[in-house]
């Protein structure tokens, strides 16, 4: 009799603690919970369990319940925005890591009706709806490979744009037969530079001819593809220029449906469309003559400046090419020289109608050596490329603290189009471009605090939504990203690649 209080008294609070016990995931989110597992919005489905949320549980499932029912809808923003993610900052180098596996391809054989050009060796796609080979974004995401340890597959990748250059006589916009009538922004000799110093200098004498062929595509030797433009005092310079004048086969009622908006000729139109594609700037103001509509586009009547650099970059490598061949036989030391003063002849050219002193910035210029209006972060390329006079650095410092600085970064143009490659998106390429630009001219806390503030969004939007983005609103940091012709990309190659480079040179970014 004496042992039953002591008996009752463990029963009760046993029967209380099972009656209060909290509820799981599924029974505070319901239909929310079921749609996030189902639609595998995170790819472990022990993230959305796990996950905290940012406000009262019942007034999200409210806005869920109302906002669910727009067709717009977006349940990965809506997760993002209302979610903590359980990730810690070392899972995201481990989750690129990783990638590298999930975004290979290995060479496979034609298929007839295929629109898919064949490589001869493995490659690494960008993520989400790009499923073949890209040209600028490979040297983005070489960054990251080189980290990674990945020199077979840079040499792979290098190989690859060789072989295409042999094939075609230039690299296309991808490896896509759709894609044969333009390139992207030629960083086949910064690959070659990146395979260089892994190597040594025999990668340059190995890629020599494939270095010709790119310039000679570039600079209207093999092809009248129209890039090169003749100011009246004897300067050349290039442009992007599309070879065909008809709407792109990948967008193709986007073109039309524009088309039918512009009053500027159709071909024209076109044209000008394409070469915007080849620019890899799809879309922005930059390109448009009223510098809001895509419809006022006139992308070949623009000589844009970081595609100078690029092409100024070229010429220096070829330079160094034929000095690490010296073949007298050859006449290598000739060619040297030659490509040696093409290449400062260009610089010199840059500083000469890129450099605004209005604006304190580097800008594109139209086909009589004007200056444009529209302010981009494409004004940085002279930085990055070491075109750019040390006198002129604390001036660009300025205005891009001024302008361009934002949050998570630096925003890639001043407007909001609604264009993906407008205000307010930031962009891996051109966040590299400007970091490793000031730090070429020693201004390295600056660049340090555009590295962190990049990849702390980048490992925001992470432990959000479990992915790398193609781009980022550097602006509104509760929001990944927005803007353009197709839905935000998740992979993403080249911000995997400038995110592991910046991560060996900073380190993890602090919380």
């Amino acid at each position: 009799m004496k042992t039953l209080p002591f008996i009752l008294l463990v029963v009760a609070p046993l029967t209380t603690t099972f009656a209060q016990q909290p509820q799981s995931p599924d029974e505070v989110y319901g239909q929310l919970f079921r749609d996030v597992q189902l639609k595998k919005v995170f790819p472990d489905e022990k993230t959305f369990v796990d996950c905290v949320p940012k406000r009262d549980a019942a007034e999200i499932m409210a806005d869920y319940s109302k906002l669910s029912k727009d067709a717009k809808f977006d349940l990965n923003a809506f997760v993002a925005n209302n979610f903590t993610a359980p990730a810690n900052v070392e899972d995201i180098v481990t989750h690129v890591r990783r990638l590298w596996c999930e975004l290979r391809r290995d060479p496979a054989p034609p298929v007839e009706g295929s629109s898919l050009l064949p490589l001869p060796n493995p490659y690494i796609v960008p993520g989400g709806r790009f499923r073949e080979v890209y040209y600028w974004d490979s040297y983005f995401t070489m960054l990251g490979l080189k980290e990674s340890g990945e020199v077979d597959l840079i040499e792979d990748i290098v190989k690859n744009f060789a072989s295409l250059i042999n094939r075609y006589g230039f690299i296309p916009n991808g490896n896509r037969t759709y894609y044969l009538s333009r390139s992207q922004p030629p960083y086949f000799s910064m690959m070659v530079e990146v395979l260089a110093g892994l190597k040594g200098d025999s990668i340059y004498v190995d890629n020599l001819s494939a270095l010709e062929k790119e310039y000679a595509y570039w600079t209207d030797q093999t092809a009248p593809t129209k890039h090169v433009v003749q100011l009246a005092n004897d300067t050349s310079f290039d442009r992007y220029y599309d070879q065909l004048d008809n709407p792109r086969q990948e967008s193709y009622s986007q073109d039309v449906a524009t088309s039918e908006t512009s009053k500027e000729d159709q071909k024209t139109l076109y044209r000008n469309i394409r070469s915007a594609a080849e620019s890899g700037w799809d879309f922005s103001s930059r390109w448009f003559a009223d510098g809001h509509l895509l419809g006022t586009i006139q992308t070949t009547n623009l000589i844009p400046v970081d595609l100078n650099c690029l092409l100024y970059h070229l010429e220096v490598v070829l330079g160094k090419a034929h000095r690490a061949r010296n073949d007298a036989d050859k006449n290598d030391t000739a060619q040297a020289s030659d490509f040696e003063a093409k290449a400062e002849k260009r610089k010199n050219a840059i500083n000469q109608y890129c450099w605004s002193p209005d604006q304190n910035w580097y800008v594109d210029v139209d086909l009589q050596g004007q200056p444009s209006k529209e302010i981009t972060l494409a004004g940085v390329a002279p930085l990055f490329f070491k075109v750019a006079p040390s006198d002129r650095v604390d001036a660009i410092v300025k205005t891009l603290k001024d302008k361009f600085v934002q949050p998570g970064g630096v925003v890639t143009t001043l407007k909001e189009t609604g264009q993906q490659w407008d205000s307010p998106n930031g962009w891996a390429p051109l966040q590299w471009l400007t970091i490793q630009g000031l730090r070429n001219y020693g201004q390295d806390d600056l660049a340090k605090d555009l590295a962190e503030r990049w990849m702390k969004l980048n490992v925001k939007v992470y432990k959000a939504t479990g992915k790398l983005m193609e781009k980022y609103d550097v602006m509104d940091l509760s929001k990944p990203s927005g803007g353009g012709e197709y839905p935000s990309q998740d992979g993403f190659g080249w911000t995997n690649g400038v995110f592991l480079e910046l991560v060996s040179l900073y380190g993890m970014p602090a919380d």
